[in-house]
This record gives structure tokens, sequence and C-alpha cells, in this order.
């Protein structure tokens, strides 16, 4: 996982996420996920670009499964967008840096 891409589970979602003063862009994945190893290195390039302005977390659903099943996600990979602790966009599968760009923005 790259430097700004931040590592999150059942033990530091509602800290790091829901507390965030900035938009949060959170990849639910898994390490089995053919699609979450393609959508990895769109993730890790716009946390990369973003920082100071958005930040992007991972979270393994095979490791953090209470928080995958409280988020009601079912496939890997999603993306969610939180904003002021709130869920504003969801997404499943593999999207382009400019889908991501648009769910951030929306």
């Amino acid at each position: 996982m790259k430097k700004n891409v931040l590592p999150i589970d059942d033990s530091n979602f509602e800290s790091t996420i829901l507390a965030s003063d900035q938009p949060f862009l959170l990849e639910l994945t898994a390490p089995w996920c053919g699609p979450c190893k393609a959508l990895a290195p769109v993730v890790e390039a716009l946390a990369d670009e973003q920082v100071g302005v958005v930040k992007v977390g991972a979270l393994d659903i095979d490791s953090a499964p209470a928080t995958a099943a409280r988020l009601g996600v079912r496939g890997a990979p999603t993306i969610l967008v939180f904003k002021g602790g709130r869920e504003v966009a969801r997404q499943v599968g593999v999207v382009s840096r400019a889908r991501l760009l648009a769910l951030l923005q929306g």
C-alpha cells in the first residue's frame, strides 16, 4: 500500500473516516480479488495527487468483516465516498480516475 493510502479496519473506521474533516474515499478490497488489483494503482495515484484535499483509505473486507457488513458491501472492489461522516457516493467495480474524481465532486 502506498504512503498516502491509509489502512482502514474495524478498529479505526469511525475515528479515521467518520471523524475526518476532509472528504474520504474508501476502497473496499480483498487480496484474492483480480479487479481490486487493477483498481489499486488508480486509487494510489489519486491519493498521491489529492494530498491535503481528500483522504484515501483501503479496507480489506476479509480482515474487517464487521465494517464491510455494517456498510452493506456485497462485492469487491467497492468505492465509498464520505463527507462530514456520511456516505455520499458508492461505486461497485473497477472505475477510471475520472469516475473517482466525479464521485468525490458529486
